[in-house]
């Protein structure tokens, strides 16, 4: 029977990284990172198991050839990390889970071996020795949070030299004692500053050169950090944003700068993405841009909050709109400027009225 091919890649940091931040954000960042993981498999690998902070992929009866396996773990760092940088460079959540998310690093475990599976559920899974062998090489010696281990016994069946090297690898030999058995592996750490990473789109800022069309300012009794939540965590939307039919939005995504969520009134779709300003040290700032609603070509709105106490901030909505026509300009003027401004205003009281009760919850 041919050998098959055991693949773990593990978020390092994960436990500590759940422990100490917000869990609620924590799990969704984790939950994209492992999404982006799964994403990057290149070599058809079979996802027997979602371990928390893990990923357990096999191929059965087949070992990719040394070159294929070394592009496929270079391939999974490299979106790894490059999402690690878009959640750093797009990020407007304030919270310890975001701020942290770039500290968490990646380990690749590679094994070989026979494989025996068992069914749970209808479900077929690898079982036996060797899995248990690869998950224990998780637990090794090397010192470092960022690597990639690869057992001696598959780098002996695809010929990879112990000490082979390149641009982005440097392995070295290792070894560790399970059930007092010896098991040898050679390992590379991984220097992210010689991966590609991918490109992504950067968050949009936006500056004007004139005042906003209007203004809402309101006086909160939470925290300037959770009613940035309130206001930027699209599941709380219906609380508050009223006469919405529906919203549409990835669930399990920490909102940032191009995140987009959908709005349905009356069978109409708006569609909306998330953009920034600049603002005074201090204070936190979400916006949104839509060119959905006519008469007006463009829609901007910035949620600007300035916090003054522990349990206390002040909330200042700016709109800003953009209409090309003469005509456009005059409907906004004589008519739509009314109707924007008794929504928000209506939105923003229905938001305190929600974050006040979020607040008797939690007393």
């Amino acid at each position: 029977m041919s050998k098959s091919f055991l693949f773990i890649p593990d978020i390092s940091g994960f436990t500590k990284f759940i422990q100490t931040t917000e869990v609620e954000h924590s799990q969704h960042v984790i939950a994209e990172l492992l999404e982006v993981l799964i994403a990057a498999n290149t070599q058809d690998l079979k996802l027997a198991e979602i371990e928390g902070d893990a990923l357990f992929f096999y191929k059965e009866g087949e070992i990719p050839s040394q070159e294929r396996l070394l592009a496929q773990i270079e391939t999974m760092f490299t979106a790894f990390y490059s999402h690690l940088k878009l959640l750093e460079t797009n990020r407007i959540c304030p919270c310890n889970a975001c701020a942290s998310a770039p500290n968490l690093q990646l380990k690749i475990v590679a094994h070989c071996g026979d494989l025996q599976f068992i069914e749970v559920q209808g479900n077929r899974k690898p079982f036996g020795q060797q899995v248990i062998e690869a998950h224990r090489l998780l637990k090794n010696s090397i010192d470092s949070e960022n690597y990639a281990l690869i057992s001696k016994e598959l780098a002996s069946t695809i010929e990879l030299p112990i000490y082979y090297w390149s641009k982005l690898y440097r392995f070295k030999e290792g070894k560790d004692t399970y059930d007092e058995r010896e098991v040898e592996y050679i390992f590379s750490v991984i220097d992210q500053i010689k991966l590609m990473l991918n490109t992504f789109s950067q968050g949009k800022k936006v500056s004007f050169n004139r005042s906003p069309q209007f203004v809402f300012e309101k006086e909160f009794s939470i925290s300037g950090t959770s009613l940035m939540e309130y206001i930027t965590n699209y599941t709380y939307r219906h609380h508050w944003a009223k006469g919405v039919d529906k919203f549409e939005y990835r669930e399990n995504e920490v909102t940032r700068l191009g995140s987009e969520h959908l709005c349905v009134i009356n069978g109409k779709h708006l569609n909306f993405v998330a953009v920034t300003k600049d603002v005074h040290p201090g204070q936190l700032v979400y916006g949104e841009m839509t060119s959905s609603p006519p008469p007006v070509d463009t829609l901007y709105q910035f949620y600007i909050i300035t916090p003054t106490g522990k349990a206390s901030c002040k909330l200042k909505v700016e709109t800003y709109w953009e209409a090309k026509s003469p005509l456009k300009r005059l409907v906004l003027a004589l008519f739509v400027k009314r109707i924007f401004k008794k929504n928000t205003e209506s939105a923003i009281n229905s938001l305190a009225q929600f974050a006040s009760e979020k607040s008797s919850d939690y007393s």
